[in-house]
Parts: C-alpha cells; structure tokens; sequence
C-alpha cells in the first residue's frame, strides 16, 4: 500500500519541523510548505491526500489556499486538517465553510493530532465494505468511485460533504442528530462544535440545488432525507 502523501502549511519553522518528523515516523509521506503561495504550488504539483494548514501564512492565508484545493479538480478530493492559534468559534465556522474537514487549534498534543490524522485518513480507504453505491429520490453516491449526483448531475462535493450526504441517502427518513453526523463527515475523534454540522449541511443544500429540499431539518434533532414514504402517502389515491 502507497503512504498517504501530507503536505504540512507551516509558516512557524520549528513547528513545522516537528511536525514533518513525526508524520514521516508514522510512515506517511511529509513534506512543508513555509507559506500559502509555496503551499499552492506543492499542492498542484503532489496532490497531498490530506493538507495540515495553518490559517495564519504569509502571502496567501489559509482559508484561501483551502478555497483552492476546493477549487482545483485535481486536488478538491484532498482532506484539510486546519492547525492554527485562531479558535474563537467563528474561526471555525469560517474554516468548515471554506472547506475544512477537521479544525485543531494551537496549542495541541502531537498524539491527538497523529490521532486525528489517522481518523481523517480512513475515510479515505476503499475496502470492500465501502465499495456500494446507494441512491434515493434522484441522489446518488457511489462511494467506490468517490461520485455523488442529483438527477444525474455530478457533485461536486467536499470529502465531509460526500460522507454527510452518504449517510443521508443511505437511510432515507432517518432522524440524524448532530453528534451523529459529525462522526460521518468528520470521524468519530473530531471534537469540534456541533454548530458546524449545520455550516456542512448549508454548503450541501447550495450544491443540491432543486435537490436540496430533500434535506430536511429535524427540529431539536438534527438532519434527515426526506422519507420516500411521504412523497407515496402524499400522492398516493
């Protein structure tokens, strides 16, 4: 098996550093970026599967150089892990909506983080269980193939955003609460807000389009696909 290739955004040189020496003792293939122009460059030139970033870079900031992984065809499929000493919630917030999957704020243990890390990576592993396309009401994923559509029409959906809609399709009707939803799209370490769900859940809704209806809000839950059996009794004889 290929090591996941890492690219560490770090404008803090002895931050960096340890961070690069672990990830490489973990056997992962790390390398640094020293500012988000340099970050840019590597990114299209190694299509990282997971991007550790600081939000705080010289020449480009971190929300931007997330914008432009999201942006990028090629690279929009890659994790971001934000690592920065902003953690006011509305940083966090700011950071999922540009794309964000996980948010770690400064100070942090290494361990948590190599931990978080690992968590974030398995989403990306394809094992037999996984390899199963499942559809409803005109949505469809396929996560074998990583491809989500609505009506026929490709998504184009972040990594937490396929996961979220993954498990919406999978179980039309069911309630979802919050907690549950980040274990879906963030991974059953994440401890961020669960007010973020709802930012994941705007940004789907955005991309659904004449779809988006179909998610509903659960009052006092949390989030559901709207249950087939509905539409049938509504316009049943």
């Amino acid at each position: 098996m290929s090591k996941a290739r890492i690219l560490i955004v770090e404008d803090d040189a002895s931050l960096a550093e340890v961070l690069e020496y672990n990830l490489l003792q973990e056997g992962y293939d790390a390398v640094v970026a020293r500012d988000g122009l340099q970050a840019a460059r590597e990114i299209r030139r190694r299509c990282p599967d997971l991007v550790v970033l600081d939000l705080m870079l010289p020449l480009i900031d971190g929300l931007e150089v997330c914008r432009l992984i999201r942006a990028d065809p090629a690279t929009r499929t890659a994790l971001v892990l934000m690592l920065t000493a902003r953690a006011e919630e509305a940083d966090q917030l700011s950071g999922f909506s540009a794309g964000a999957d996980d948010y770690v704020a400064k100070p942090f243990s290494v361990k948590v983080l190599l931990r978080r890390i690992k968590a974030l990576l398995r989403r990306g592993d394809h094992d037999e269980a996984n390899r199963d396309v499942a559809a409803s009401q005109g949505l469809l994923i396929d996560r074998a193939r990583r491809r989500a559509a609505a009506g026929g029409t490709p998504l184009d959906l972040t990594p937490s955003e396929f996961e979220l809609l993954g498990a919406l399709v999978r179980q039309p009707g069911r309630a979802f609460t919050r907690a549950e939803l980040i274990d879906f799209a963030l991974g059953d370490d994440a401890a961020v807000l669960q007010r973020t769900i709802d930012v994941h859940i705007r940004a789907l809704r955005k991309k659904l389009g004449p779809y988006a209806e179909l998610v509903q809000t659960v009052r006092g839950v949390g989030y559901r696909l709207r249950d087939p059996a509905d539409v049938d009794a509504a316009t049943g004889p």
